[in-house]
């Protein structure tokens, strides 16, 4: 009887201090199993900073990365290089005291004040003496030939010859400079004189409708577009308005020339 109540005295110690072990041991486990997660995902995928973090990592690996300053510096002196030999060339080309020219034109006049217009044909020859690699003053000569139409008359002259002599002066100046052509504008003023009566055995020109002999003003103002060859030697196309005063009359006349142009001397 009594080592009934001692075995159950003893069981009645053990089971708490067993229930208190079982405890401790399940604890542990849960505590192993805790740390175990939390060291293989460091950070939760529901987390928004991280999530914000990573977006902006995967847009930094995607951007194509900037030149380098060694790069830029590469790119610079091209440039640069560039931009020396350009104006090295214009310079070449445009850097000279003189050029003259030679050549040829086209006007479209009235011979007199009933007559219709006439095509005449023109040389011209010219001197400039540049201040700069714009600037300019330019002397010109030149001479006009054609022919009128004139209606049936009693003195059976229906095609005489006439001419004009013009000498102008004037500003010229290149607004637009580039190695191979340039574009310029130029103003010039003087006197031109007129022979219409010289092919009408010795009728007249007024008598046939022309202007009399004689001198007056003239003007011009024309667009210089030149394609150099070389750094001397340009080719040149001139469209040209033309006004004269022959007959007490304004005679406004639209033509060209065309020519070669040869520049000398070192400004």
């Amino acid at each position: 009887m009594h080592s009934f109540r001692r075995l159950a005295l003893l069981l009645a110690l053990c089971l708490p201090a067993m229930y208190a072990a079982q405890a401790e041991s399940s604890s542990s486990n849960l505590v192993s199993s805790s740390n175990l997660a939390s060291s293989s995902n460091p950070v939760s995928s529901s987390d928004p900073a991280a999530s914000t973090q990573d977006q902006s990592q995967q847009a930094q690996a995607q951007q194509p990365e900037a030149p380098s300053q060694g790069q830029l510096t590469v790119q610079a002196r091209i440039k640069a290089r560039r931009a020396q030999r350009r104006a090295e060339a214009i310079h070449a080309a445009y850097d000279h005291l003189y050029d003259g020219y030679v050549g040829a034109g086209y006007l479209r006049f009235t011979p007199g004040a009933s007559l219709q217009r006439v095509n005449e044909y023109d040389w011209n020859v010219g001197f400039t003496r540049y201040f700069d690699e714009r600037l300019g003053v330019t002397v010109d000569g030149r001479g006009y030939y054609g022919t009128p139409f004139i209606e049936p008359n009693s003195t059976g002259i229906t095609k005489p010859a006439i001419s004009q002599y013009a000498g102008l002066i004037g500003p010229t100046y290149r607004f637009y400079l580039q190695p191979k052509y340039s574009v310029s504008g130029r103003l010039m003023a003087g006197f031109a004189h007129g022979n219409f009566s010289g092919d009408t055995n010795g009728v007249g020109g007024t008598t046939l409708g022309l202007y009399p002999d004689g001198s007056t003003y003239a003007a011009s103002a024309s667009i210089l577009v030149e394609y150099n060859v070389s750094p001397n030697l340009g080719l040149r196309v001139a469209p040209e308005y033309y006004l004269t005063g022959f007959g007490s009359t304004e005679q406004n006349s639209l033509g060209y020339t065309i020519g070669l142009v040869y520049r000398f001397g070192k400004q």
